[in-house]
């Protein structure tokens, strides 16, 4: 099954797969510099035991969406991109396809950054984000964006919906989980960033609202 897979969707895969392994083995805090943080310089235990600064670096834009903080986080998330990934990667070529996942998980960090900076300035604690969700939040806009009438079946609970009807619905839970902060510790805002980044790309690419195309 995994042969079938196309290459980028499983270069990514396998990237998340080997990370998570590495962070498991070597110890979380070896990849502080990898993981997302708010602007700002904050105090942390290094892994000799002494005490260092961490704080927002610009790679972490992107390094943050191949770390993962359980085997659930993992799991879920490298669910979704290989149901959502290969047919969107099949559709557009794997080049379209890096790009669009990139600028999703680039678009969604910096949603989180802004949002993790306020929250600083507001008087709470620094936190790391980490996660592939920003750019798995994208690839499912994408899929019901292209695939309006597929349906999917959830697996909680297990019901078939239309994609469309499916990413509507889970982007409205997302802002309101954000606005109320009904679940903490999960990034709302960097998963609704990461669906923006995708439809203003792929309403770039169409020539459509806001990017609409001057006809000659």
């Amino acid at each position: 099954m995994f042969d079938n897979v196309p290459p980028i969707t499983r270069a990514l895969l396998i990237a998340n797969v080997l990370l998570f392994l590495a962070t498991m083995g070597l110890g979380e805090a070896r990849f502080l510099d990898l993981m997302l943080w708010p602007m700002g310089d904050f105090p942390v235990r290094l892994p000799d035991g002494s005490t260092g600064l961490v704080g927002f670096l610009p790679w972490q834009l992107v390094t943050y969406g191949f770390l993962h903080g359980g085997m659930t986080h993992l799991f879920f998330n490298m669910f979704a991109l290989w149901m959502f990934g290969g047919p969107l990667e099949a559709t557009w070529g794997s080049r379209r396809f890096l790009q669009y996942y990139l600028v999703c998980v680039v678009g969604a960090g910096l949603v989180q950054l802004l949002v993790a900076t306020a929250a600083v300035n507001g008087g709470l604690g620094a936190y790391p984000t980490v996660g592939a969700s920003g750019g798995v939040f994208g690839l499912l806009l994408a899929y019901g964006m292209l695939f309006p009438n597929h349906r999917l079946m959830l697996l909680f609970p297990p019901i078939p919906m239309r994609a469309r009807t499916f990413v509507i619905a889970y982007g409205l839970l997302e802002l309101f989980l954000g606005v109320t902060g009904t679940a903490p510790g999960v990034a709302h805002f960097a998963h609704l960033g990461g669906m923006a980044f995708g439809f203003l790309l792929i309403q770039y690419w169409r020539g459509r609202w806001p990017f609409r195309r001057k006809r000659q």
